[in-house]
């Protein structure tokens, strides 16, 4: 009698799922709703490759089949009708041109694209949020979810048009997210410089959480699909018309156009983190190391768990995977490039506008002007860091001290209330930390680790940064 009614419960499945194997319905429905935060954590027409990354990053799961009630997409949405955009309300993420902005849910935009914001959906704190949708991850224990973050960062932190996310607080919401059993369980991909710095010795087992990071710790990441126009590219040009502009990010890229291709109910995190290592790692002169944190047992989870399914009959062509760049001299890169650090995006932009302004006019001095006062900027941020470290530590050694990276499995500060306030004192002192400048927050992590006082931070900041 048992065996009758079995036969009858799995023969009654079997007809409810159109074909589909009875294996896979049953995984289907026990990993309960799919959840996703999607999040682009800059603004200006030089970042453009971030909101396309998470215009694409929607698309692949919308077409898995997740809801928009169960997509949250961070993003200032200033690029796709940006007075740049030759493309006017398009966004694209490689050179073949397909549209990745349309449909795209514009739940947190503008200035309510900030890490309390980030935090409180995650949180499910509705009370919390101001602005937006009011949209939260109101996951259930059953329940996965999906998280991708693209911005800028530095050692310990990611950006945010204003403000930064420390990896602290976020480890902080992730365990609290844990704590309140509200989902089963959560992949995290990030893409940023140091991207490795916010779980590296921060995040313990047991959250039932899966990271994987565009770099390690003490590593910037790349922007791919860049092109100036006036020299061949190397791999593939994006569309002249983007000159100055990197349409994606080299891990990004590489995890959606796998995911895009790929089966992804048959294949799995880990199958999918070692080919993206080794498309990001392809040449490390202009590529970095991607990296693992969490519990590695769920990267034999398959890609559909998070991600959803789309039958591969329907994927659109794969992308040519980008092959090894051949190493760029300074002269090289004024001419041609697909590769860019993440950091020197905004040099690529401005050296693209200088080349493209007509000789001798107003447009070619402006573009000029800008230039130089950005390389000055940089100039001056490592100069004060360098006097910084040099009245704290001594001139033989302040540059020791200040680039000192800890062993793998350390987290990069211990007082991280120290590095908040250190970081605010140096602001104070000596101007917002740029893209580029955030690469100098190991330093003023290093200072607090040396155990510096505030008043002889203060003191020694406001000497480094008056002249």
């Amino acid at each position: 009698m048992i065996r009758y009614v079995v036969f009858h419960v799995l023969l009654s499945i079997w007809a409810s799922v159109e074909g589909r194997s009875i294996s896979r319905f049953l995984t289907e429905q026990s990993t309960g709703t799919k959840w996703a935060v999607l999040v682009a954590g800059s603004n200006g027409w030089w970042n453009y490759r971030h909101q396309a990354d998470v215009c694409h990053a929607y698309q692949l799961l919308k077409k898995g089949g997740l809801k928009d009630e169960n997509i949250i997409v961070f993003m200032y949405d200033d690029i796709a009708n940006n007075t740049e955009n030759p493309r006017p309300g398009v966004l694209i993420n490689n050179p073949h041109g397909q549209d990745v902005y349309q449909g795209v849910p514009k739940d947190y935009v503008g200035e309510d694209v900030n890490a309390d914001n980030f935090f409180n959906v995650i949180l499910a704190n509705k009370s919390g949020i101001t602005g937006g949708s009011g949209k939260i991850l109101d996951s259930g224990p059953n329940d996965n979810i999906f998280i991708y973050y693209t911005d800028h960062g530095g050692p310990g932190i990611v950006s945010m048009p204003t403000g930064l996310v420390y990896a602290n607080d976020l480890i902080n919401v992730l365990k609290k997210k844990h704590a309140s059993g509200t989902y089963s369980k959560m992949v995290f991909y990030l893409e940023a410089c140091e991207s490795g710095s916010m779980f590296d010795g921060l995040l313990p087992q047991g959250l039932n959480i899966y990271v994987t990071t565009a770099s390690k710790p003490d590593e910037n990441s790349w922007g791919t699909y860049c092109g100036l126009g006036r020299g061949a590219c190397l791999v593939e040009c994006p569309p002249p018309e983007f000159d100055g502009v990197c349409l994606g990010d080299l891990y990004s890229v590489a995890w959606m156009e796998d995911s895009d291709v790929q089966d992804r109910q048959t294949t799995t995190l880990d199958n999918q983190y070692d080919r993206i290592a080794n498309r990001t790692a392809a040449n490390l002169t202009h590529g970095s190391h991607v990296m693992q944190y969490g519990d590695m047992e769920l990267s034999v989870d398959a890609l559909f768990q998070y991600m959803g399914s789309v039958s591969t009959s329907h994927s659109p062509a794969p992308c040519p995977m980008a092959s090894a760049p051949s190493p760029m001299d300074a002269a090289s890169f004024l001419t041609s490039s697909e590769i860019v650090d993440q950091r020197d995006t905004d040099l690529f932009y401005l050296t693209s506008k200088y080349q493209g302004a007509p000789e001798g006019t107003n447009e070619e001095f402006e573009a000029n002007r800008k230039l130089n006062e950005v390389v000055a900027q940089r100039s001056q941020v490592d100069n004060n860091v360098k006097r910084l470290g040099e009245l704290l530590f001594g001139v033989e050694k302040g540059n020791e001290v200040l680039q000192s990276v800890r062993p793998a499995g350390t987290p990069l500060v211990d007082d991280w209330d120290c590095l908040k306030s250190y970081v605010k004192t140096f602001e104070a002192h000596c101007g917002k930390l740029t893209a580029y400048g955030k690469k100098h927050v190991r330093g003023i992590a290093n200072i607090c680790n040396a155990g510096i006082e505030s008043e002889q931070m203060a003191a020694a900041t406001a000497k480094a940064c008056s002249s």
